[in-house]
């Protein structure tokens, strides 16, 4: 499977402290996608399931984990594969947000079993023009479908009152910008970057 990164806490992505999942390889090709390093199922995110779940078990072992948010990418690219990790993942925490550029039939049409192990899905492609900086959503077309009934709560909640946030993860030489970008946000990145000295100011 092509995993690019594994995050923690992620807080911007759905409610409580998160595990982020971002799969590489996505076919849509967004105009203003935030993560275009992510379209190609480049052989240097190839990985295998037990590295990811011991990663993840890692975490889960010594932190709170509320739920996982699985982006891109795109998670179905990988249906087979993401079917497998999603019943592991279940037996830490049952709240998994899913992220596609497909719709919800298209989904059910290619990989219904995805529907039955998730609690959330976000369909559709991300369309820029149509970006408000809602919570969760990329632009207005997108749909927040709650599969699972007993997190109506908790992302109602959510949605209503955490806004819209993005969250910077640093590493030794890069940063990893995680939430729902607002159009041009490359530019306030670079702002950020250039601050911690991370990037020269050209």
């Amino acid at each position: 499977m092509y995993i690019a990164r594994i995050l923690y806490p992620v807080k911007v992505l759905g409610p409580g402290l998160r595990i982020g999942i971002w799969f590489a390889g996505c076919k849509h090709h967004c105009q203003g996608c935030s993560n275009p390093e992510l379209w190609d199922f480049s052989e240097k995110y190839s990985t295998t399931l037990n590295d990811v779940m011991q990663l993840i078990e890692s975490v889960s072992d010594t932190h709170k984990v509320d739920g996982f948010t699985l982006t891109g990418g795109d998670p179905i690219e990988q249906h087979r594969e993401l079917v497998t990790l999603l019943k592991k993942l279940r037996t830490i925490s049952d709240d998994i947000l899913c992220y596609t550029g497909y719709t919800i039939d298209q989904v059910r049409e290619k990989c219904p079993e995805v529907l039955s192990e998730i609690s959330v899905l976000i369909d559709g492609k991300y369309i820029e023009k149509e970006n408000h900086e809602e919570p969760l959503r990329g632009s207005q077309n997108q749909n927040i479908i709650i599969l699972k009934e007993k997190f109506n709560s908790s992302y109602s909640q959510y949605i209503n009152h955490s806004g819209n946030q993005i969250q910077n993860f640093f590493t030794l030489n890069s940063a990893i910008s995680v939430g729902i970008h607002k159009p041009g946000y490359e530019s306030d990145l670079n702002r950020v970057l250039i601050g911690k000295g991370l990037l020269k100011d050209e």
